[in-house]
């Protein structure tokens, strides 16, 4: 891993340019959320702090990664998808399971996107039930920097769990 980050590192060979982005994004959540969530109790993962809580950005990452994905690709969400969607907030699993949500939702994405015919890159899109109007770029683009906001929001919100949670904040 270089200290530059992934955005700096160069083009990446075999990846459309218009693309590169959301895979600058999910190589920055693959080195910045197990070295800055390391370490936190299932309590700290789960506290709402007046913000949602890590594993909810942590839920969240995966499952936005792939409903985004299937909208790029011009598809519908699943029922199963939709399911996903809904349980977002419980907080059911440990770190160590979301990060590996996490990391094969980035994978699955990474498969379907390396394969976007750069021809295509204005066709329309429509996002939910309302249909809402956008184009791959515009999916592309968004992929990118939701992904990136949640992954700075999860940052932070482990910051202020853990000094609600010190000892020395007490």
């Amino acid at each position: 891993m270089s200290n530059a980050e992934p955005w700096l590192r160069g083009p990446l060979e075999g990846i459309e340019p218009l693309v590169m982005p959301v895979f600058y994004t999910f190589e920055q959540v693959r080195e910045e959320l197990g070295q800055q969530l390391q370490g936190l109790t299932r309590e700290q993962l789960w506290r709402s702090p007046g913000a949602a809580s890590v594993g909810f950005h942590l839920k969240h990452i995966a499952g936005s990664v792939d409903r985004l994905t299937t909208y790029a690709l011009g598809e519908q969400l699943s029922d199963d998808q939709m399911a996903v969607l809904k349980q977002e907030s419980v907080p059911d699993e440990s770190l160590d399971a979301l990060l590996l949500r996490v990391l094969a939702a980035l994978k699955r994405s990474e498969e379907k996107l390396r394969n976007i015919n750069p021809a295509t890159m204005y066709d329309k899109r429509v996002v939910g039930r309302r249909a809402l109007p956008t184009t791959l770029l515009g999916l592309i683009v968004h992929i990118a920097e939701h992904t990136q906001r949640h992954l700075g929001q999860a940052i932070t919100t482990a910051k202020v769990v853990r000094h609600q949670t010190s000892p020395s904040a007490a």
